[in-house]
């Protein structure tokens, strides 16, 4: 503990460091209660478009975006969307359809 003492009080020096990790906790806290229900994926490929569904919609809930407002908007726009542009549907850039044609 004495070899990490710096890091260990860095909070006295940097008010935006929190002294406990309750924020991760409480984001994680969907985690198991999913899990019961993930186990009805149907197979690997099924728990692996679970977890990205799921790694979107956090994503999208980091950035302040109401996630099924976000997936509605972008699976109404992904097919007519151009594929070299697919970077302006992440949560970080989105715009609605509304917002990008006024742009």
């Amino acid at each position: 503990m004495l070899r990490r003492w710096p890091a260990f009080t860095r909070f006295h020096d940097d008010g935006r460091v929190c002294l406990s990790n309750n924020a991760a906790e409480r984001a994680l806290r969907c985690v198991p209660l999913g899990r019961k229900a993930w186990l009805f994926c149907g197979s690997d490929r099924g728990g692996d478009r679970a977890a990205v569904l799921y790694t979107l919609i956090q994503t999208a809930k980091l950035n302040t975006i109401d996630p099924q407002a976000w997936l509605a908007d972008i699976l109404a726009r992904i097919a007519d969307h151009p594929a070299s542009r697919i970077d302006e549907l992440l949560p970080w850039n989105w715009m609605t359809r509304q917002a990008a044609l006024a742009a």
